[in-house]
């Protein structure tokens, strides 16, 4: 797949390695779709059954938390429903990273009837945020979640997403000042013959 990064410590190297190999069998799929963005693709990466995993789910957690590092975060979230298998076990794991991150989601729409919020779980008003996501394309996905949470008074850290199709997603980030990392860039698995 890659090389070991610099300073990159073993045991990272071979979780990230892992999830690769599992995005790989379980996430990634050639084909002509339909993005969520409206554009055509010749390939797809359907997350649900990775992050499903609970091997996938674990790994993702634990990498994703080291990427928190010395990011300031009260909380972690996203939009329904990409976010939302991720939100839990980043919460859950928090603790083992010394860090204590309730999660919350973003719906896509109110809800007709009961609390009607936008934001549902952990209160995040005053609270500094990361939004989660599982693939990034334009990044409109996320951006939603990153202006609705700042309208239910959070400051958001960080976007990140488990994989970048490196199609905008980047840019519109940049542009809006919100720092955005990914896991993994679609390259990375677009360079592997589909065995």
């Amino acid at each position: 797949m890659e090389h070991q990064a610099a300073g990159q410590d073993p045991a990272t190297f071979e979780r990230r390695n892992k999830l690769f190999m599992l995005l790989q069998a379980k996430a990634f799929r050639r084909g002509k779709v339909v993005l969520a963005s409206g554009k055509e693709s010749t390939y797809y990466f359907d997350m649900k059954p990775a992050m499903l995993d609970p091997d996938g789910a674990a790994l993702m957690a634990e990498l994703i938390l080291q990427e928190l590092e010395g990011i300031e975060a009260d909380a972690v979230g996203g939009l329904e429903m990409g976010a939302v298998p991720l939100i839990a076990p980043v919460a859950m794991k928090s603790p083992a990273y010394g860090r204590y991150l309730p999660g919350f989601f973003v719906r896509k729409a109110v809800k007709d009837h009961g609390t009607k919020k936008r934001v549902d779980g952990n209160d995040i008003a005053g609270k500094t945020v990361v939004i989660l996501e599982d693939v990034t394309t334009t990044g409109g996905s996320a951006m939603d979640a990153v202006k609705v949470v700042e309208d239910a008074g959070a400051k958001v850290s960080l976007v990140i997403s488990i994989l970048d199709r490196g199609e905008g997603a980047a840019a519109l980030y940049a542009d809006a000042g919100v720092p955005f990392k990914s896991l993994f860039k679609a390259e990375e698995f677009l360079g592997v013959d589909a065995a």
